[in-house]
């Protein structure tokens, strides 16, 4: 019974071993964060491996953090700059209307409204899009695309994540609760993106054909323009053993044949 209990096979001892990867992954993000401008690669490279901690895909937390930060440097970081830039100017105006606008009432009230709309859907591309960047090989003009449409499309699961992270930081950094703020000096963003991949990952799913599926008819875009080609609109990425495969099978099916001979 006992033997059982603590060997590490055990899903209790698995789903604790996951929150010590995300100590691991609070501090690679801090670490690899710190130039400001490749935030949005260790975001990428955090969810990457949240990602196939969701889906119970163990692997070396390292390795596959620094494998997708290097892989995904230069589009996660456009990304950024561009969500920086915009988010920049969505909090100056809202500074603006809200403390600094001496108008009519009425106006400040419509102008408030529509910058409100849209720091909702800046929210939720902005927890879309890099878990797709993580997820899926595609432009950065189609991954925000996509960012925005499924983020319509799945709505629920779009404001259950919002409302979780949203009164997760409140209570850390406004209300400032003891017990959460131990939780955010510990596990840090890394925790937000832990609950995002359990909401995320059957979405993700969803798109990504099986592997019947995938001997026979191509992948079906998401969204997409029927001239477009299919493998620049979605395209599930591997993980580190299972991009190995294809050699390894190339390995197999060449030492069968020189068996036959």
């Amino acid at each position: 019974m006992f033997s059982g209990f603590f060997n590490y096979d055990n899903p209790v001892w698995r789903f604790i071993g996951k929150f010590g990867d995300l100590i691991i992954l609070n501090i690679l993000w801090l670490i690899c964060s710190i130039p400001i401008f490749t935030i949005g690669a260790s975001t990428t490279a955090v969810y990457y491996v949240t990602l196939k901690l969701a889906r119970d895909d163990d692997g070396y937390t390292i390795r596959s953090f620094f494998k997708s930060f290097k892989e995904n440097f230069k589009q996660s970081t456009i990304i950024w700059l561009i969500l920086l830039v915009v988010g920049l100017i969505l909090g100056v105006d809202l500074y603006f209307f809200t403390r600094l606008f001496t108008g009519s009432g009425s106006f400040r009230t419509v102008m408030l409204t529509v910058f409100l709309a849209m720091v909702l859907i800046y929210a939720a591309v902005f927890t879309y899009i890099f878990p797709l960047q993580a997820r899926f090989f595609n432009t950065v003009k189609r991954t925000f695309f996509n960012a925005f449409f499924m983020s319509l499309r799945h709505l629920f699961r779009t404001i259950g994540m919002i409302a979780i992270d949203g009164a997760l930081l409140a209570a850390a950094f406004l209300l400032m609760v003891p017990p959460m703020l131990m939780v955010f000096m510990l596990f840090g963003f890394p925790l937000l993106a832990f609950i995002n991949s359990y909401i995320l990952a059957p979405v993700f799913n969803q798109y990504i054909p099986q592997e019947e599926e995938e001997k026979g008819d191509e992948l079906k875009p998401l969204f997409a323009d029927e001239e477009e080609p299919v493998n620049s609109i979605l395209m599930a990425k591997g993980d580190e053993h299972q991009e190995e495969m294809p050699e390894n099978e190339e390995i197999e099916n060449k030492e069968t044949k020189d068996g036959q001979e």
